[in-house]
Parts: structure tokens; sequence; C-alpha cells
């Protein structure tokens, strides 16, 4: 009977390191994506843009993903209220998240500012803002500002002519946006020519005209998050807060315009 000798190829310890390597990242990652979880985030419209990229950042870091609910500050509350499965409040005041801890929806003690934000007269003809002798020579037609019983930076719009003493002349002028999203449009697509809106919507641009409304003329828009009762045992959401408090987050907001909350 013949005998048939079979040889054995030596296989580099390189290539066994680099085996057993992929295969332990493959696994690591396969652990990430199996723990990985979705929280539900409801956001006021201001704060669309540095949200998004918060939320980016944050599924990079942790691998969980915030899925994130648009809306004016005082709709996503009657949301919250009426039993909308959201898991953290980031809105566009200081006063809902507040409300929503007192109304039982908010977790005693998870209330902070994450940022503190500021309105703009803009318009996007570059020859038409000059500053607040815009507002007081009135040569408009339709002046944008936000819902002010919904949305906070419209009570600022309100508060800013009232303090100037425009806000009986140009009134019947104004058209109101349902949130400063929509405020925003409204003054993009010419529908309005010029419109009170947030610092953050138009800070990434060197178009248009705009006057930087001083602070001093309305009330610090002081935005608050809070964890919500729904997401008081989401790992997913308690980080996403954290996330939100820490240095990351931090140098986004600042990029957007907002100034960070104590």
């Amino acid at each position: 009977m013949r005998h048939i000798a079979i040889r054995r190829t030596a296989v580099p310890v390189s290539f066994r390191f680099a085996l057993t390597c992929g295969i332990a990242l493959a696994a690591a990652l396969a652990s990430l994506s199996a723990h990985a979880t979705t929280t539900s985030v409801a956001v006021a419209a201001n704060f669309t843009g540095a949200a998004k990229d918060i939320a980016a950042a944050f599924h990079e870091k942790t691998g969980d993903t915030a899925q994130l609910s648009f809306g004016s500050t005082g709709t996503l509350y009657t949301q919250i209220s009426q039993d909308a499965p959201f898991e953290v409040f980031l809105a566009a005041d200081d006063v809902r998240p507040e409300k929503a801890v007192k109304d039982g929806f908010g977790v005693k003690g998870t209330t902070f500012t994450y940022a503190v934000g500021k309105i703009v007269l803009y318009s996007t003809d570059p020859a038409l803002v000059k500053g607040p002798e815009t507002l007081k020579n009135a040569t408009f037609e339709k002046l944008a500002i936000a819902n002010p019983k919904t949305a906070p930076y419209g009570t600022a719009a309100v508060q800013a002519m009232k303090a100037l003493k425009v806000y009986d002349t140009l009134k019947p002028k104004i058209v109101e946006g349902e949130n400063i999203a929509q405020t925003h449009q409204f003054v993009m697509t010419g529908n309005a020519e010029l419109g009170f809106v947030a610092l953050s919507q138009v800070i990434g641009t060197d178009a248009g005209s705009r006057w930087e409304v001083p602070a001093d003329l309305y009330q610090p828009i002081r935005q608050d998050a809070v964890l919500l009762k729904k997401g008081e045992g989401s790992e997913a959401a308690k980080a996403f807060v954290d996330f939100l408090k820490g240095p990351e987050a931090a140098k986004i907001i600042a990029r957007y315009g907002y100034a960070t909350g104590s």
C-alpha cells in the first residue's frame, strides 16, 4: 500500500496575528452593535443644526442613536403631555423643562441649561438691515417672527420690539411662523423681507444683512434640557444627556453661535 505524504504549510506568524486581531475586532463590533440602542429626543426647532451634529458625534462615540424630532417648544411640550414617546426634551426656554418635572413628565434633578440663544434681525437683501433704524423706518411690508405663544424666540422678538418702542407700529406687518424654523423659511423664500431669527440659523453665511439684537433688549433665552420619565430607564437617553453636557457637544454648540449654560 502506498502512503501519501501530506505536506503541511506553516502559516506565517504575522498572518495568524492579523487573523486573530480581525476576529477580535469583528467580535467587538458585533458586541457594540448588539448593545447599541436608540433614544427619542424632542428638540426645539432653533437647535436643529446643532442637534444633528451632536447626534452624529454621539453615535460615533457610543454606537447609540438619538432619534430627533423638531418643533416649537410649546408644541413639543403639548405632545409630551399627551404621551408622546420622547425620552429627552431639549427646549428653547427654561420654563417647559421645569414644568415637565412639576407635571410629572420629567425626572427631578435632571434639568440643566445646555445653550443660551441669541436673536438676529435678518434679511436676504444685503442692503435692508442696518440696525434698529430699519425697524423704526419700517419701509418693508412684512416682518417674520416665531409665534410668541409657543416659541421663546418669538417672545424675545416681541420683547425687543417693545423695548425699542416699535411693536405697536410694526404689529400689522408681522407674520408669524409656527416655530423659528418656519420663520427662517419665510425670510429665506422672500415671503417676508426680513425677520427675527436665531443667530444659529445664519451664523454659517455672510450673505444678506443682519443686526444682532443686543442682549439687554430681551430676556436671556436660556435653553434647558430634561430627562423625561419615559427615558428614566433608558441607558441611551442617560448617555445622550451626559454627552450633551460634555466638551464635544460644547464645541458644537459654540460653533452654532450659542453660549453654554451653567
